[in-house]
């Protein structure tokens, strides 16, 4: 499903996304890509992203990713994404306009949709983001375990 408008709508209201600038660029059948300029109020000592900056990537990148596995926007209704533990590898310096794009593996997507379907009110998935600078140079790579559930209401 093509669920890049849910996603912008559901994460562009987010406080850590505008901060660092964040555009959803497509949500589309398990695949998250979002990008940012790195704005120069959250460089490091070199003049790179800093790594808040680049975690907020990888985290959008995978909830994009999860919620484009909804097979419809009512699907995603009351379903809750939260990311339990994370990781980063540093590659080069992050600098300019960044993406990163996540694809969620078939054992992902199938416990997604358990939840997304009732027929389990929780899932855990991990989900895997590189992040490429504008000449595509691998930048970071990065990976979230999430806990995602169903709200009862």
């Amino acid at each position: 499903m093509d669920a890049t408008a849910l996603a912008r709508s559901l994460m562009d209201p987010i406080p850590a996304h505008r901060t660092v600038g964040l555009e959803v660029i497509s949500a589309v059948n398990g695949v998250g890509v979002v990008a940012v300029t790195a704005p120069p109020a959250l460089a490091n000592v070199i003049g790179s992203l800093h790594a808040g900056g680049l975690i907020a990537l990888v985290d959008a990148a995978g909830l994009a990713a999860i919620i484009s596995a909804a097979p419809t926007d009512s699907a995603f209704h009351g379903v809750v994404p939260l990311g339990a533990a994370a990781t980063l590898r540093f590659l080069a310096p992050a600098r300019g306009r960044l993406v990163a794009t996540c694809r969620l593996d078939p054992e992902a997507r199938e416990a997604l949709a358990e939840v997304f379907i009732g027929v389990s009110t929780r899932a855990r998935v991990t989900t895997a983001t590189d992040v490429v600078d504008d000449t595509g140079a691998v930048v970071c790579q990065g990976g979230f375990d999430w806990s995602v559930r169903r709200s009862a209401g």
